[in-house]
């Protein structure tokens, strides 16, 4: 892993949509582009749910080449650092172990994740383009992204039932020390490696930690690192 694999990863992190590019099946050899709601998994690959009907989905069955790119609305987006991920996608054999994590960040996708017809699909990164501002802009290999598979994924579900039923008032007091956000009710709906979310409000607000964890002690560190910082 590298720094700007690292910078990367967290900007990644920090959105939820995305552009999908697949190969045309129908129009054969032509780009097709559509919008693709999202998750990273703890190493920093993408999670997409998508329909068996849909015509990305049909394009990736027969060629698993694709990117996708993720980038923050600006009003000016060639200033502002986006990422692309080039891969190829894998369809996941069963939804359920996901299906929590993804729905917690896309709520309003469960009505397509009961339906038979839609699945998980994963990539895996085989290069990543980086655009981190005016001039920065690198190629970044595969093994220099993502993060090794650690304990702190079979945790999570741990972690997020402790903190929305003991430190709601911590999560409020990130709010307001980290983003300017003044709430009076606020949950947190992940934690990976880089950081956690929290929805407040309707909002969904993305918290980074200085360095990667590992685990839940380390996770556990930082947030109380956090939480001292914010009584300063």
């Amino acid at each position: 892993m590298s720094a700007l694999g690292a910078e990367a990863r967290r900007l990644a992190r920090g959105q939820t949509q995305a552009v999908l590019s697949t190969l045309s099946l129908r129009i054969e050899g032509y780009p097709f582009g559509s919008v693709a709601p999202y998750i990273l998994d703890h190493a920093g690959r993408p999670v997409i749910l998508i329909s068996e009907l849909a015509e990305h989905t049909r394009n990736l069955h027969n060629d698993p080449r694709c990117s996708l790119i993720v980038q923050p609305y600006s009003a000016d987006m060639q200033a502002t650092g986006r990422v692309t991920l080039l891969g190829r996608a894998e369809r996941l054999p069963e939804k359920d172990r996901l299906g929590p994590r993804y729905l917690r960040h896309h709520p309003q996708a469960e009505g397509y994740f009961a339906m038979h017809d839609f699945a998980f699909w994963r990539i895996e990164p085989v290069r990543i383009r980086y655009i981190g501002g005016f001039g920065k802009i690198h190629w970044i290999e595969a093994e220099s992204y993502l993060l090794p598979e650690g304990p702190l994924a079979g945790q999570e579900a741990d972690i997020l039932q402790h903190m929305n039923a003991d430190h709601v008032h911590n999560l409020i007091a990130y709010c307001r020390h980290l983003h300017g956000v003044e709430v009076d009710q606020a949950e947190m709906v992940g934690i990976d490696p880089d950081g956690f979310d929290v929805r407040a409000h309707g909002h969904l607000l993305r918290f980074d930690f200085p360095a990667p964890v590992t685990d839940a002690g380390e996770a556990r560190a930082a947030l109380v690192e956090l939480a001292r910082q914010c009584r300063a």
